[in-house]
């Protein structure tokens, strides 16, 4: 595969995104057999990466599911020898509507691939199986071609995390791509009080907001924090006296509402903190609990 992406399979891998890139439908995913089932799979890839697709088993198109297809969708079919008769009446319809269709083949002079708008020409390649008979090899390359190309079309039309979230809501995979907003506590329940006030009155505010810390702020920006261990650090009779900046921490460390919560469990890791404040332009609009991350199954 190395070797061929440099000369024919290269070029039509390139041909095939911009035919890809040029269709204002989906890609249509077809095969028959082990390439159908490979086929399957990169349609979920497709249509999981931002490039709207389908699958269209090849012997049901022939009873009705040529009805999925339309003039301006794109045609994927995947045939290692290039001669599967199911696909027949595929290549004709693509030809009759002027459906563009790309052939993943290992035969470019085959039915399919003289047929096709574009080749992706594998390199021929024996199949692991003892007997050379089972598709194993075969299907391997038809996957890393297909995933190639939803790959480059993912980072052509600049695919974010975020958008990837959208599509994968569910599982760890949704939980990894959960950003802080969507799991910290919000403006009422952040625990926050003005420079000049006394530590009394911040133990108060520690003790009703029961995230073990509580926020400093000067004009409304966020300037430290004061934890469980400033309190031990500067215990004294006179502690509750003092001003709270007297006891802050300055400077904390702290994460923008859009970023990643895992980005913020790998800080509280990283610095062995449990709480983060969560601020937009200095100015605290969130907090943040390392069981927060934990129950929203972030890993």
């Amino acid at each position: 595969m190395a070797e061929a992406i440099t000369g024919q399979l290269g070029d039509g891998m390139e041909r095939a995104i911009r035919s890809i890139e040029a269709s204002r439908g989906r890609v249509i995913v077809t095969g028959m057999g082990k390439s159908g089932h490979i086929g399957r799979k990169l349609a979920a890839t497709f249509a999981s990466t931002g490039t709207p697709s389908l699958f269209m088993h090849a012997a049901e198109a022939s009873h009705g599911d040529l009805g999925m297809v339309t003039p301006d969708d794109v045609l994927l079919a995947l045939s290692w020898s290039g001669e599967t008769a199911e696909l027949s009446d595929i290549v004709h319809y693509a030809r009759r509507f002027a459906v563009p269709l790309i052939a993943i083949t290992c035969n470019a002079d085959s039915t399919l691939g003289r047929a096709a708008d574009v080749v992706l020409a594998l390199p021929k390649v024996e199949e692991a199986c003892p007997n050379g008979l089972a598709p194993t090899t075969s299907t391997l390359l038809q996957l890393a071609a297909g995933d190639a190309l939803a790959v480059t079309l993912l980072e052509r039309r600049g695919f974010s995390a975020s958008d990837f979230r959208v599509f994968h809501p569910g599982g760890k995979l949704g939980a990894r791509l959960l950003k802080v907003a969507d799991l910290m506590h919000g403006e009422d329940s952040v625990p926050l009080v003005a420079r000049g006030t006394p530590m009394s009155a911040a133990l108060i505010e520690i003790t009703g907001k029961r995230f073990g810390c509580c926020g400093v702020t000067a004009d409304g920006v966020l300037v430290g924090v004061v934890t469980d261990g400033d309190l031990r650090r500067h215990m004294s009779g006179d502690l509750l006296s003092h001003p709270v900046e007297t006891v802050m921490t300055a400077s904390p460390l702290t994460v923008a509402p859009d970023e990643l919560a895992s980005a913020a469990l790998g800080l509280m890791s990283r610095t062995q903190i449990t709480v983060l404040f969560a601020v937009r332009d200095g100015v605290p609009v969130g907090i943040l609990h390392i069981h927060d991350l934990l129950r929203a199954g972030v890993i």
